[in-house]
């Protein structure tokens, strides 16, 4: 088998096992200037970054391969748990939800209540108007790509790089279907929001692993989701696969994320969102955690999704119940 520590040195390799054994508490609560500031190193590397942000094959070109499934991981969410019959809808015009699975039925029967089903949410979602807030925007990957979706009405990317949201508000201005404001561009942290300001859909992708503070920034994501809404998340999983794949190989072996982009005692484990949802009452009756999916590179193939979400990258789905 193939060494790959080879070449590290034996103080780095100690390092790391201390860091992964360390009993670190991720989620803590000192007062902080920004919440979602970064230490200076990581904003000087993300503003060195902003001018290569939108190169498909330049330094971002992970961030785009993975922006596939960050789309789908949404897509399906919020598609899956609409409401097919809301509340007030007449008895002639709701979809028949059987009350026990549709294996049970005989597959024609099955096959139209599955079609009636997707048509009646291809009706509510070409009827909704969902509001966007994408937090940690970068250069606005995400935030366009959701943009473009039909029942999204507006978007507002916000971030503490003022370099990268300069890219990102570039970038937009080159498309005119932007020209109506659905999408806008912030340079400010989440806390400075207004507390009153509500969004069907909040993201933070590839961002908490970034900040000082993340259970404060959660918090604050938290807050501006509306009721029925989505907090989604993706960020990763802090053990040795992890610093294997995104550090060791990711950076200094393959190149194919820029050096210093992830710091391991940064990573936080999807079961610590979890618990940390449950330790508080209040969170624990108002918000659950709706879907956890595994993601894993493939050099050859791109990003994709596993059954693991406690190894390497996740996604997690949040929904606001009251």
């Amino acid at each position: 088998m193939k060494n790959y520590t080879r070449g590290v040195s034996r103080s780095t390799l100690i390092l790391l096992r201390r860091q992964l054994c360390s009993s670190r508490p991720v989620f803590h609560n000192p007062v902080a200037p920004k919440l979602t500031e970064t230490s200076q190193d990581e904003l000087t590397h993300f503003n060195a970054l902003a001018s290569t942000w939108w190169d498909v094959n330049g330094p971002q070109r992970i961030l785009h391969k993975m922006n596939l499934i960050r789309m789908d991981f949404i897509f399906n969410t919020v598609r899956t748990h609409l409401k097919l019959n809301p509340p007030g809808t007449p008895a002639e015009d709701q979809v028949y939800i059987p009350p026990f699975g549709l294996d049970l039925l005989p597959g024609a029967i099955k096959s139209r209540i599955i079609e009636d089903q997707e048509l009646r949410r291809d009706e509510i979602l070409a009827d909704a108007k969902l509001s966007v807030l994408d937090v940690g925007c970068g250069g606005g990957i995400l935030s366009e790509s959701l943009a473009r979706l039909n029942f999204i009405e507006s978007v507002k990317g916000i971030d503490l790089s003022a370099d990268v949201i300069e890219a990102a508000k570039l970038h937009k201005s080159k498309d005119p279907i932007f020209n109506g404001g659905k999408l806008t561009y912030e340079l400010t942290a989440i806390e400075d929001l207004p507390t009153d300001e509500k969004y069907q859909i909040v993201t933070m992708f590839e961002m908490l692993e970034h900040v000082n503070y993340p259970s404060k920034v959660l918090l604050e994501a938290l807050k501006r989701v509306e009721v029925g809404g989505w907090l989604f998340v993706s960020t990763i999983n802090r053990d040795f696969i992890s610093w294997f794949t995104t550090i060791f190989m990711g950076e200094h072996v393959l190149g194919i994320v820029p050096v210093g982009t992830h710091t391991l005692e940064k990573y936080i484990n999807q079961s610590e969102i979890r618990d940390w949802l449950e330790q508080d009452p209040e969170r624990k009756d108002s918000f659950q955690v709706v879907d956890v999916k595994g993601s894993i590179y493939l050099p050859a193939y791109g990003w994709k999704f596993t059954s693991t979400p406690d190894i390497g990258n996740y996604f997690m789905a949040i929904q606001r119940k009251k």
